[in-house]
């Protein structure tokens, strides 16, 4: 019978001690300890468990972050599968505040129950809270590198030797053509083979002084082929970051960029600057800038050239320049700059100036200011020479365009002459051809739309006599200020266009035409001031509206100019619309005034004359000389069918002329058959008179003295008469030229105009013959004129003559010289002299 050991009661007490000092080590050691019952129920957590997890939680689950217990949970559901193997897990313990602690859970079986079940589990906790979050602020900054090169199209590349490796980012690789993830050759013979063959030894040379240690280039640029066969520009920036010992390159890394956009720009650019640099070359003109603060220009060579100036390009006295300008010149081109240059306006000018060498030069410019972005003001300009009359048609700087950049001038010249294509050059106006494009898109617009428009035919009156009076400096001043009265005039949207001459169209809208054009005719009717002298003009202005239906542009322009014509015939100075009445009146009107200047061309226009006969004897005292228009078709026509319309057309003065040449030549062929004739009188119109040149053409005439009279309207206003009418006048007595008053006693002329005049015959006014046989108070008036004659010492013609009672009773009151029906009707030269061997009105039914 074996014997029983006993316990012994001082062991027990020592092992409990034991027990109880692991426990309290335990549970104060710096580690996380804890035991979790197989559901996972926290049974025991030390200190700095319980420290970790701040708070008292059923489960060890519920004390962790949702998305890390599902694999806590696996790592526990391993260790029961197969108690002997430890496992372990990544978590987050959660604070009482909601922040979170990453921490290291080492998992083993702590008992198990007799069947070998997990019963609860021993955990160790580590803390790796922040080696987690550097390592996932280090991922953050990875990310967004990636993105930031991905973003940037660089493409990197790390060039590894001590390792071997070599690494090509995607967008290094498809900006060559590479399939992203392509595998790239890194040899460098397979590599050079596609740089262009002139970069080739450039890029050897930089790759060469880089395996070798010495100082390359860090940014340099080639062309590399695409692998769709065409070359691309690339920029390569790379930098060594680590050295072997001999002091070569271990490490390079860099970055290309794909910079054939930007080469392709810059070859452009340079191909803009060598034709600008050409065409100014070509066109010889000179550019200069001023820089308004310092008084500085700074002149091109051709500048230089075109002043005659002997110095290098550079800057200069701004004020200089004025010093150079032609003493005639100075003061007109300095206030243009001025007027124009204070506000900012393009502008152009025309001057002369003297070379130092003392030549006389003609220089015409165009100026533009501007202000830099730092708020200076500077003037760019061009100058050419345009002494031998050569017309520049094309300016080739447009001053705006040239302020942005040399290298851009170019552009700002084609933009310049596109404009000038469009734009009349005098007055800045849009011209013909501009219009007619406006015209033709706006008639498009109406139709596609709902609105119609208005088209103003403008017309300036008294231009022509300014012209001719004045000088075309101050005709074209006259225009200029009507295309700045039109343009203020005009409302914003409207469209003002000179066509020629003295033309202009307006392109408006239905709604105010009228108002507009009560405007327009106010301000062109105030006088204008040009050289101290004021000048007046007028404008007559046809209307035409058009509706959405139908709208004919041509068609519309016309009947503008109907309306216009009409106008004109009313006159002047007003404004008419057009109608369908009015389109045939002034087709009817346009037709007369084309045959009018064909018939002036094939010298239609010839003269017939009216015999006048002394009233004491009824011989032969001259013949007065009557226009007539032999029309192809219409026969012979008297001036009451076309006198009108050649006076609209300014071509009166013209009939003048060619009926008086041909009287001239029938009074000497008169003379040479023996028909004694012994004066002709000629009518002569306000126009006539007026003309400045005709001194120049009554030189030539061969007349005896007394046998040629001029004829003028008694209502030519001789009360005031201009000089130039006053000037002709003294010439026609001095040329030994007669001069009779027409259609006396119903005009405007009073004694005064009469002794000033110096007429030599008066003739009574037909109006006040026909009543002589019917009233004594009519014989008496008619007395009175013939004594008021011949106490001035002027003859009288009684005209009207219709009866041989005008004869008799005419004959007794003293009057002159008869003209009339009752005793020779108008008729054709070659009549003359058989009418006057018959003597037929000296028989009393003659």
């Amino acid at each position: 019978m074996k014997s029983q050991r006993k316990s012994n009661p001082t062991d027990i007490t020592a092992e409990a001690g034991y027990r109880s000092m692991i426990a309290d080590l335990v549970d104060k050691a710096p580690g996380g300890f804890a035991i979790v019952s197989a559901d996972l129920r926290v049974l025991y957590a030390n200190r700095a468990c319980a420290a970790y997890m701040q708070r008292d939680p059923g489960s060890l689950p519920s004390a962790m972050h949702a998305d890390d217990r599902e694999a806590f949970e696996f790592a526990c559901l391993r260790l029961r599968l197969d108690p002997a193997r430890a496992q372990r897990a990544e978590i987050r313990l959660l604070d009482r505040d909601g922040s979170d602690l990453w921490m290291l859970a080492d998992l083993s079986a702590a008992r198990l129950d007799r069947h070998g079940q997990v019963e609860t589990i021993f955990i160790q906790f580590t803390d790796i809270d922040r080696q987690k979050r550097t390592e996932a602020e280090m991922q953050s900054w990875a990310q967004r590198w990636n993105h930031a090169l991905v973003g940037s199209t660089l493409g990197v590349w790390d060039h590894n030797y001590a390792t071997g490796n070599f690494y090509y980012s995607e967008t290094w690789k498809t900006m060559r053509g590479y399939a992203p993830d392509a595998t790239i050759d890194t040899l460098m013979e397979s590599w050079i083979e596609n740089v262009h063959p002139d970069d080739r030894a450039m890029v050897i040379d930089e790759v060469e002084r880089q395996g070798r240690g010495e100082g390359f280039s860090p940014i340099f640029s080639y062309r590399e082929r695409h692998q769709a066969g065409h070359y691309i520009w690339i920029e390569c920036r790379g930098a060594c970051i680590d050295w072997f010992e001999d002091g070569s390159p271990a490490r390079v890394v860099g970055t290309d960029t794909d910079i054939s956009e930007r080469k392709a720009g810059e070859q452009r650019l340079l191909q803009l600057s060598r034709k600008l640099e050409l065409a100014l070359e070509v066109s010889q003109i000179g550019v200069f800038e001023v820089d308004v603060e310092s008084k500085t220009s700074d002149w091109d060579e051709r500048m230089l050239e075109i002043y005659g100036i002997e110095d290098r390009p550079g800057n200069r006295n701004a004020d200089g320049w004025y010093d150079l300008i032609h003493p005639d010149d100075r003061e007109r081109a300095i206030a243009t700059i001025l007027e124009n240059a204070g506000r900012g306006h393009t502008f152009s000018n025309a001057f002369r100036i003297i070379r130092p060498d003392g030549k006389v030069r003609h220089i015409r410019a165009r100026v533009a200011p501007f202000r830099l972005e730092s708020g200076e003001m500077r003037i760019l300009g061009a100058n050419w020479d345009s002494t031998n009359d050569v017309v520049i048609q094309h300016e080739l700087a447009e001053a705006n365009r040239l302020a942005e950049a040399r290298n851009r001038e170019l552009e700002a010249a084609k933009a310049h002459i596109e404009h000038s294509a469009l734009h009349d050059f005098l007055t800045d106006l849009p011209n013909r051809r501009y219009l007619d494009t406006e015209l033709q898109e706006r008639a498009e617009a109406c139709i596609s739309g709902f609105d119609g428009m208005a088209i103003l035919h403008l017309d300036l009156d008294r231009f022509k006599q300014i012209n001719d009076t004045m000088g075309h400096l101050a005709g074209d001043h006259m225009l200029r200020h009507t295309a700045r009265v039109l343009r203020e005039a005009i409302a914003p949207g409207d469209f003002v266009a000179r066509i020629g001459g003295d033309e202009f169209v307006i392109l408006s809208t239905l709604g105010g035409s009228t108002r507009l054009a009560e405007r327009i005719i106010d301000r062109l009717r105030e006088p204008v001031i040009f050289e101290n002298h004021p000048c007046r003009i007028g404008a007559s202005i046809g209307i035409a509206h058009a509706f959405r239906e139908g709208i004919d542009p041509k068609q519309l322009l016309l009947n503008a100019d109907i309306a216009l014509y009409r106008a004109k015939t009313l006159g002047r100075n007003r404004f008419e619309f057009f109608s369908v009445e009015l389109q045939a009146d002034v087709v009817q009107t346009k037709q007369l005034s084309d045959e009018i200047l064909s018939g002036l061309e094939r010298g239609e226009f010839v003269p017939h004359y009216q015999l006048q006969f002394r009233a004491a004897d009824l011989s032969v005292a001259g013949v007065e000389t009557l226009a007539r228009w032999q029309h192809p078709e219409r026969g012979l026509l008297t001036p009451d069918k076309f006198l009108q319309v050649a006076d609209d057309l300014d071509v009166v003065a013209a009939i003048d002329r060619m009926i008086l040449d041909k009287a001239l030549a029938d009074f000497a062929r008169w003379r040479q058959e023996g028909i004694d004739i012994p004066k002709i009188s000629v009518n002569v119109s306000s126009h006539r008179l007026a003309d400045p040149a005709l001194e120049e053409s009554l030189r030539g005439i061969d007349v005896p003295a007394g046998a040629l009279s001029f004829e003028l309207l008694e209502s030519i206003f001789l009360d005031d008469c201009n000089e130039t009418v006053a000037r002709n006048l003294r010439l026609i007595r001095t040329l030994g030229i007669g001069i009779e008053i027409d259609d006396f006693g119903t005009g405007h002329a009073s004694i005064v105009s009469l002794l000033r005049t110096g007429p030599g015959t008066l003739k009574i006014d037909r109006e006040l013959i026909a009543p002589l046989t019917t009233t004594v108070e009519q014989r008496r008036l008619v007395g009175s004129i013939i004594e008021m004659g011949k106490s001035l010492g002027i003859k009288v013609v009684g005209e009207g003559v219709e009866t041989r009672a005008h004869v008799r009773i005419l004959e007794r009151l003293g009057c002159d010289t008869l003209q009339g029906f009752a005793l020779a009707r108008p008729m054709p030269p070659d009549r003359i002299g058989p009418f006057i061997r018959e003597g037929a009105w000296k028989r009393p039914h003659g």
